[in-house]
């Protein structure tokens, strides 16, 4: 027995013999579905565009407009291309089935027909229809949420270039700040030691515009690029003993090769936790040790200066950076630090 559907669906049955709509209506009625009957299709294009059916069953020799004209019709319409339309015709030649299927139809039952046969085509063509709108809705609904995606990333790529930008630029406008200083100092007293740390100021503002240009115009490359990791923290630490006259203890053991990504968010945590320093903290010395520990990477930056108030220096935007920058790793960075009592800043980057 047939099991009833548990939707029912509305069939429109356009057929010039009143006793074929009769039959068919009985036996799909039986079955739990809205039928609607019409003779012409003239008057079945007025009852479709009145109120949509989700399937119509069509004679293909009527007078007036034809089966195969009606269907052309329907789905030359974009409100009406989608609905499936299965022929009933007395005309069984392979021509007629196909040209009913290039109007459009999706299934073609010849005449007499048989109970059995018509409701399992009703079936199957209803069953298509409605997964074939459920992937519509589907593909909609994930259009939607890529869209949603797409002005997320957005956001985030403003927030990454505003980030790098502050990385990059702040790093160097505090060493450049420094040489500058050191230049008005000896000005008078020694030009020529002066006039060195001149070009140095000029070379850092050089290389600050440069970061600038590549931060904008290459938002997505990778701040480490080509050189190994342990190269671009020899870099980082030469140009802090340069400008503070401290050189930092390293013990870099770096047992696994790095992602690209992981290797510029270990050096960008690097940069800002000197720069911080070399602004700040007026040390006598500083360490920085990075290694394995329990499948993470960990990266410890100490030092023995000033140190601060944490709470009052949580919305720097320095400190939100490095954070964030751990964070998106799923990893976490702790600071240590008090006011005397230096600082210790611990992050703790997965591997995996």
């Amino acid at each position: 027995m047939t099991s009833l559907p548990t939707t029912k669906a509305d069939i429109l049955i356009v057929d010039d013999t009143p006793d074929n709509i009769r039959f068919l209506s009985a036996i799909l009625t039986g079955q739990g579905y809205k039928v609607r009957g019409v003779t012409r299709g003239k008057t079945a294009l007025m009852g479709v565009q009145a109120h949509l059916p989700d399937l119509i069953l069509l004679d293909a020799v009527m007078p007036g407009i034809d089966g195969f004209e009606l269907c052309k019709t329907l789905k030359a319409n974009p409100v009406t291309q989608d609905i499936p339309a299965i022929f009933i015709s007395a005309l069984s030649e392979v021509t007629n089935k196909v040209r009913g299927l290039n109007a459009g139809a999706v299934d073609y039952i010849t005449k007499p027909f048989q109970i059995p046969e018509v409701l399992a085509r009703v079936e199957t063509q209803l069953t298509l229809h409605r997964l074939q709108q459920q992937l519509r809705e589907t593909l909609d609904r994930e259009c939607a949420l890529n869209q949603r995606i797409e002005q997320l990333a957005v956001y985030q790529e403003r927030h990454r270039l505003a980030r790098e930008i502050h990385d990059s630029l702040g790093h160097s406008l505090v060493a450049l700040n420094i040489q500058i200083d050191a230049a008005l100092t000896l000005w008078h007293d020694r030009p020529e030691r002066a006039y060195t740390f001149v070009k140095d100021a000029k070379r850092l503002g050089t290389e600050a515009l440069q970061a600038v240009r590549q931060s904008v115009t290459q938002m997505r490359s990778d701040s480490v690029q080509a050189q190994l990791l342990e190269t671009a923290i020899a870099k980082l630490v030469e140009e802090f003993q340069t400008n503070t006259g401290i050189l930092p203890d390293c013990e870099i053991d770096l047992a696994l090769p790095l992602s690209n990504e992981l290797s510029t968010a270990v050096y960008r945590i690097l940069q800002e936790g000197l720069t911080n320093i070399c602004k700040y903290a007026e040390p006598t010395t500083v360490r920085i040790q990075i290694g394995g520990k329990d499948r993470s990477l960990q990266i410890v930056l100490t030092d023995n200066g000033n140190g601060f108030e944490l709470e009052t220096a949580k919305t720097g935007f320095g400190l939100i950076g490095m954070k964030e920058r751990a964070e998106n790793f799923g990893g976490s960075l702790e600071i240590l630090t008090a006011p005397q009592a230096g600082c210790q800043i611990v992050a703790l980057l997965p591997l995996q």
